[in-house]
């Protein structure tokens, strides 16, 4: 898990253009989703985390978002996952 306040917006972008970053996770709420959805662009920069993929969020303790990664999430909340 990379907090969004301890990298560059540079560092962030080759990160992401490597796809050693494919995940954005909310501190706070503990919910975690693509790069692109518009839930998560909304977020402060403060609350925000960055994650290599879904096993480390899980692993973490953030479940899936509901609005760009529905399927997931319903595996979640029926405790598939």
């Amino acid at each position: 898990m990379i907090d969004h306040s301890d990298i560059t917006d540079g560092q962030l972008r080759e990160q992401i253009w490597k796809r050693t970053i494919t995940l954005a996770g909310n501190m706070r709420l503990r919910i975690f989703g693509k790069l692109n959805c518009q839930s998560g662009k909304r977020m402060k920069r403060n609350n925000r985390v960055f994650f290599q993929g879904q096993e480390e969020a899980i692993a973490a303790g953030f479940r899936p978002c509901g609005h760009c990664m529905k399927s997931d999430y319903q595996n979640w909340k029926d405790g598939l996952v």
